[in-house]
């Protein structure tokens, strides 16, 4: 959830104290126009930015929306100090979240060209701070978004085994969780999937295994049980693992790696007499 809190942190960092730059009187409009080609998300993070400082903002777009170069995505009009002062903070989150959607659309249009396409998801590789915005342009590009936190999920991985061992992390974490959570665990190994499967596993993810390994690993445990493959999976890899007849293919990269959709700020006439 985005609070005003957050958005106030954001501000405070990039006004800092003694603002000089924006010292600008008067009424104005500015526009956020999109720059290339790409699927829009954050533009409702980037409205209350401006609504924070009291000025008036509009989203143009929905989240998930495709945009072209030239269009408006976003119009704010109100004092020109507070939109001068918003301006920079909400392109960034624009410019961020809607590069995340973006990406996630074309992983999204990747993973569709297997026989029996797999979800994409993200993971809990996000910027501190920006997940709930990462996550719903993860949304917006048409991916899942996965566990939004460590109580979403219970993930048993390879320090939790290498502690208690597999069987047993799984035995001693779902018997501390809710009848409601599922249990995914953490695999290395076609084996270690098919023991993960046998110990009680809801989900088992295939870390860091090439495509072929993916495969065999999926065949080896039962059709009850979802297989994640996750690790190190880049854009280009999407088709191929997709292929594998895996369930879902994550990606931290959406998240991470995802370059921002380049917006320009532009205000409409005069600030007003000096």
């Amino acid at each position: 959830m985005l609070t005003e809190a957050t958005i106030e942190s954001w501000l405070r960092e990039d006004v800092g104290h003694h603002d000089v730059t924006n010292d600008v009187p008067g009424e104005t409009t500015g526009r956020l126009v999109a720059s290339e080609s790409g699927v829009a998300a954050g533009i409702e993070a980037a409205t209350r930015v401006f609504d924070a400082l009291d000025a008036d903002a509009e989203a143009l777009v929905a989240a998930g929306d495709s945009v072209e170069p030239g269009e408006t995505v976003l119009r704010a009009t109100g004092r020109a100090r507070s939109v001068l002062r918003a301006e920079r903070v909400a392109v960034n989150v624009a410019g961020h979240a809607s590069g995340v959607a973006t990406l996630t659309r074309e992983a999204v249009r990747r993973a569709a060209t297997a026989s029996d396409p797999p979800t994409v998801a993200a993971t809990r590789k996000t910027t501190p701070g920006l997940r709930g915005v990462e996550k719903r342009a993860v949304a917006a590009g048409g991916g899942d978004t996965h566990r939004l936190g460590l109580s979403h999920m219970v993930m048993v991985k390879d320090n939790h085994v290498a502690e208690l061992g597999l069987e047993s992390a799984v035995e001693r974490l779902r018997a501390r969780a809710s009848f409601a959570t599922k249990v995914e665990v953490e695999a290395e190994s076609p084996e270690t999937a098919a023991r993960a499967a046998d110990a009680g596993a809801d989900i088992v993810l295939l870390d860091n295994m090439d495509p072929e390994t993916t495969r065999r690993a999926v065949r080896r445990t039962p059709e009850d049980v979802l297989t994640e493959a996750s690790g190190g999976i880049g854009i280009d890899e999407v088709e191929t693992y997709a292929a594998t007849g895996v369930d879902v293919v994550s990606l931290g990269s959406l998240t991470h790696g995802a370059p921002a959709l380049d917006y320009s700020f532009r205000t409409e006439g005069e600030a007003g007499p000096m």
